[in-house]
């Protein structure tokens, strides 16, 4: 799995003018599925998202996570994440996960997210096309790769 995660002040996300999603403060993470992905790949990143101390304490040093800082998490299926840019200009997306594995994973990272973070997540409309806003707070935006746990 693949997550690029906004620290925000606000994001949202709409579909054909109707906002499906939105938090104040908190993450947006923008989730890509490959196949090879499995349940360990889901404990992991919302374990690591959940513990991830990029909120800033009383001196301005980022500290605090996110459960700390009373933040949200909105959570929008990306699978151009792993788009492959190596043969010509038309980018490849054949390690992304087709739907029928993205998304029950995508649907199971919520779940566990919020069990995680003991509140509702919020999320855009899996496959949908999507407009999201944001007002990145920093800006501070982290990329993780489960399969490159660095």
């Amino acid at each position: 799995m693949r997550a690029v995660i906004q620290r925000v002040k606000s994001a949202s996300v709409d579909i054909s003018n109707e906002r499906v999603g939105e938090i104040e403060s908190g993450v947006l993470i923008l989730l890509g599925v490959e196949a090879a992905d499995t349940a360990e790949d889901i404990e992991w990143l919302a374990g690591k998202i959940s513990r991830l101390r990029i909120f800033d304490d009383e001196n301005g040093v980022m500290n605090l996570d996110i459960t700390q800082v009373g933040g949200r998490a909105l959570v929008v299926s990306q699978f151009t994440l792993y788009a492959s840019t190596k043969k010509g200009n038309r980018p490849s997306y054949i390690r992304s996960a087709p739907e029928p594995i993205s998304r029950p994973m995508y649907e199971q990272f919520v779940a566990r997210l919020e069990q995680l973070l003991g509140t509702k997540v919020e999320t855009g409309v899996f496959g949908a096309d999507m407009q999201v806003s944001l007002i990145n707070d920093g800006p501070v935006t982290i990329i993780i790769d489960t399969k490159n746990r660095e």
